[in-house]
């Protein structure tokens, strides 16, 4: 893993702890509901127009990101747009398309603190305001333990009725963090969360450790004021390309493994260079 940071995850014994990750521009680059919008297009799903205005609206959550007002109208237009989907269509489009919109764009600098944590011991949570049936692929992707996230009501015909069942949204994300930490024991004081907008502010004030990444304006400044934490993930890679991080019992065999061969090298090479007695 990257120092840079290493230092910023330490390890705990019992009790439990938890690193929760905001998905959309703190683990990956983009929105993760509104990148597969071409493939919902070539599914069927949505027409030329609307694939349009969802690519628009990836544009304006990249620049400028996305205050409560916006995801707001964001939450009803997605509603709308997904009504009458099919469950199941929208699951086989997400799995056929994952690795190539999805792996592309995970920041490295994300993909190595999740191993970190992992190695600590620590459980890591996706918790995201974007559909159920797009995060809980990519936290398995991540190798994520549990997911968060937005569920939309499902009609007995297998499809979205546009009704929203669950929003993970704002202070919604932190009752579902303390709900699981009564459930699995987690101790949010010695926990650590990671988001990049204003707008998951309580999810952050519900842990020991929060960090700012690549935040918002809104955030930046809470995040100095408080002076937590602001980290800086820039470098989207493909998962198959980076060198994992190996978990560190393995780094102290591979150490001891290395010395021993050196060792026997040495002992090689002095009983060449002796005289013949």
């Amino acid at each position: 893993m990257a120092g840079a940071y290493a230092r910023h995850v330490e390890n705990h014994s019992l009790p439990r702890t938890a690193a929760f990750f905001d998905l959309d521009k703190t683990v990956i680059a983009k929105s993760s509901t509104l990148t597969f919008s071409k493939s919902f297009y070539q599914g069927g799903l949505i027409n030329r127009r609307a694939a349009l205005r969802t690519a628009y609206t990836q544009f304006v959550f990249l620049v400028g990101g996305a205050d409560h007002d916006q995801m707001e109208r964001m939450r009803e237009y997605l509603s709308g747009l997904c009504r009458g989907w099919n469950v199941q269509q929208v699951k086989e489009i997400v799995a056929e398309t994952l690795h190539d919109l999805i792996d592309p764009i995970i920041y490295e600098e994300a993909a190595s603190l999740i191993e970190e944590h992992h190695t600590a011991g620590r459980d890591v949570v996706i918790v995201s305001t974007s559909g159920a049936e797009v995060v809980e692929p990519i936290g398995e992707l991540l190798g994520a333990d549990r997911v968060v996230a937005t569920r939309m009501v499902v009609g007995e015909d297998g499809c979205f009725t546009g009704e929203v069942e669950y929003y993970a949204y704002g202070p919604t994300k932190a009752e579902a963090v303390r709900e699981l930490a009564e459930s699995e024991g987690y101790d949010l004081d010695r926990s650590y969360a990671y988001s990049d907008s204003a707008t998951d502010l309580p999810l952050l004030e519900a842990v020991g450790h929060p960090h700012a990444v690549n935040p918002d304006r809104a955030l930046r400044r809470e995040a100095l004021a408080r002076e937590w934490p602001i980290l800086d993930f820039h470098r989207p890679v493909r998962l198959k390309q980076r060198i994992p991080v190996p978990p560190r019992p393995a780094l102290v065999a591979a150490a001891a493994v290395g010395a021993a061969a050196a060792t026997a090298g040495i002992v090689w090479f002095a009983n060449r260079r002796r005289p013949t007695a």
